[in-house]
């Protein structure tokens, strides 16, 4: 980045005037009523930002079974070996931004890198597929964790608003999810636009809309970045210390030098399988040796931490079926009927359902998490994480008897599966922002863009995870349709289970999780 984009981004405020600082932030976190003003610019910004991730997520292992050919057991392995890479670069993108970049510098510098994946995605899909997605994964690092992290710094710590804060910032994150799940695989298959897109090149545009959404998110947090006060700032003072400047540049050099290398990585799930058993162990070494520097109080908020950090694997890697597993079922085994529409695609269903539920029910579970609040029955953290898992079970069990309301062999109910998907998002909301603002309540300060990185980590490994458990369901090629049908609604099933277990003990290590916790809720 130049002078003049650190001058943007750094804006006119002064980190050295630490009074002035501390001023402008409590002025910040004093706000009235149940949400402060700069958590609606942050809402945009992110909202388009999940517009590209979620509209990838959801034509990826379709993509890549349908034009580039690749058997369906070899797609499920590449899609989460693709998504674990990117939330692997969540994990390092905060670490830089605590320790050098900032959480400003660090989301425009991503920003940048989404764009130029997107548009080369554009330009050839089939050829430039792996170099786009490389340069959407380094970028995504760099821009997820710390949108989040500066979220947390809108509240202060003892704010029983926070939660519905990320519960609302939630349902913007979603807002971008359904359009970009809905609108890019409909572009892409020709469902929307048809008679306007030449058949050529529909995913060359459903690519490309990538990057225009992505400008859009940069130039909202541009405009908005002085409403932020001292929240993003650099840790260094690099016009004082300017011996230090090269830190930041070579970060920057050094994410654009790892991208041959993601690209092999990629490419190869073998390569994937080695990082993740590298990238889980390091971070867990850092993190000890980090607590080490710390109080016994601080420490026992970071292990409870580490203990949703775990349990989130198992959520995500059943969770996250929906890009994978969960594309193909519904590309090969739905109908095409939805309360009494016919015609209906099953997978922009698929792709946008559960985004369209949360955009309704996020602020609603907000509001309903305040009322509980005001009257003393709001359920800990610990029990919402819980609650999360159990809602997961049964809305995979519920995916399993879609195949019992199907009219003809092999095909499944759209209805039920949509139903499936309400269950998945009130499942969804017991533990997704709740785990947000968790991580932003149990990390000391100098911590926070680790901590949110090590649970976007462990969404890497619940993505990893995710596709073996989508290839070990993958049914053989020559089996009859209801034979797939059923291979799959087992697997659902097994799932079903796993989350059930997961929830039960969670809720009964309750008690220690909460001691280990201290004051936070």
């Amino acid at each position: 980045m130049s002078d003049t984009t650190d001058q943007i981004i750094d804006s006119n405020l002064n980190n050295d005037n630490q009074p002035i600082v501390d001023k402008e932030l409590e002025k910040i976190q004093n706000f009235k009523g149940k949400y402060p003003k700069q958590l609606w610019h942050l809402f945009f910004s992110e909202m388009w930002e999940r517009f590209s991730f979620y509209g990838m997520r959801g034509m990826l292992t379709y993509f890549m079974v349908y034009h580039l050919f690749m058997e369906k057991d070899v797609a499920n392995l590449q899609y989460g070996a693709t998504q674990s890479w990117v939330y692997a670069f969540t994990f390092i993108g905060g670490m830089f931004a605590d320790k050098i970049l900032g959480f400003r510098k660090s989301l425009f510098w991503g920003g940048l890198l989404m764009i130029v994946g997107s548009i080369i995605l554009m330009i050839n899909p089939h050829e430039f597929f792996f170099t786009g997605l490389a340069f959407l994964i380094i970028g995504t690092g760099f821009f997820k964790p710390n949108i989040s992290s500066m979220v947390g710094q809108l509240y202060k710590a003892d704010d029983n608003r926070r939660d519905a804060g990320f519960s609302l910032f939630y349902s913007g994150i979603n807002i971008g999810a359904f359009f970009g799940g809905l609108l890019m695989i409909g572009v892409g298959k020709g469902e929307i636009l048809s008679s306007v897109i030449p058949e050529h090149l529909r995913w060359n545009v459903a690519f490309g809309l990538v990057a225009f959404v992505m400008m859009i998110s940069l130039l909202i947090f541009i405009f908005t970045r002085r409403e932020l006060g001292p929240i993003g700032l650099p840790p260094i003072d690099f016009e004082k210390h300017k011996s230090k400047r090269w830190y930041e540049y070579a970060v920057y050099i050094g994410a654009l030098a790892v991208i041959p290398i993601i690209i092999l990585m990629v490419s190869n799930t073998r390569y994937t399988d080695y990082f993740m058993y590298f990238i889980g162990p390091f971070s867990l070494v850092y993190l000890g040796y980090e607590m080490t520097k710390v109080t016994k109080e601080e420490r026992n908020k970071l292990f409870a931490g580490l203990i949703f950090i775990v349990f989130s694997i198992v959520f995500w890697a059943i969770f996250e079926q929906a890009g994978g597993s969960l594309s193909l079922y519904a590309a090969e085994h739905l109908n095409k009927n939805l309360i009494g529409i016919d015609g209906v695609d099953p997978n922009m269903v698929n792709n946008s359902a559960n985004s369209l539920f949360v955009i309704i029910f996020a602020p609603l579970v907000g509001l309903f998490w305040l009322w509980l609040s005001k009257r003393k029955a709001e359920p800990n953290g610990v029990i919402k994480f819980g609650i999360g898992f159990l809602l997961l079970g049964l809305a995979f069990y519920t995916f399993y008897t879609g195949q019992f309301f199907g009219l003809e062999a092999g095909i499944a109910s759209l209805d039920i599966f949509t139903l499936g998907y309400l269950i998945v998002t009130f499942g969804e909301l017991a533990l997704s922002p709740i785990g947000l603002s968790l991580m932003t309540k149990l990390a000391i300060p100098r911590l926070q863009g680790f901590m949110m990185g090590m649970w976007f980590l462990a969404s890497a490994y619940g993505q990893y995870v995710a596709g073996l458990f989508g290839a070990s369901i993958s049914p053989d090629e020559n089996a009859s349709s209801a034979e797939k049908l059923a291979i799959y609604s087992q697997g659902y099933k097994d799932f079903a289970l796993y989350a059930v277990i997961a929830g039960v003990l969670i809720i009964a290590l309750s008690p220690f999780i909460k001691r280990l916790m201290q004051e936070v809720k």
